[in-house]
C-alpha cells in the first residue's frame, strides 16, 4: 500500500459541517450582545427619596401581605377554603 492523499483534500472551510459547528456558538455570542444591548438601553431609572411624598413611604404589616399566600397554602394542603377574614 502506498500512502496517498485522501479523496477529500479540500480546505476545511469548504465542508458544511464545520460551519454548522462554528455557527452554534457564534449565534449564542451574538444573542448575548443583543441581550446586553436590550438590557442597557431599557434600564430603569433609580428612585430617590425625593420621588416620595413626605411621610408617604410606609411599609404595611407583614401579616397583611402574607394573608392571601397563607390562605392559598392552607387550601392546597387541606382542600378546605378558609373563612374570609373581616377587614
Amino acid at each position: 500500500m502506498s500512502p496517498s492523499s485522501p479523496p477529500n483534500a479540500a480546505p476545511w472551510w469548504q465542508f458544511g459541517h464545520v460551519w454548522l459547528v462554528i455557527a452554534g456558538p457564534l449565534v449564542v455570542v451574538l444573542a448575548s450582545f443583543f441581550t446586553f444591548y436590550l438590557a442597557y438601553s431599557g434600564m430603569d431609572t433609580l428612585v430617590s427619596e425625593a420621588d416620595f411624598p413626605p411621610g408617604g413611604r410606609t411599609v404595611p404589616s407583614a401579616s397583611a401581605n402574607l394573608a392571601p399566600a397563607l390562605q392559598a397554602r392552607n387550601h392546597a394542603a387541606t382542600g378546605v377554603l378558609a373563612a374570609p377574614s373581616k377587614p
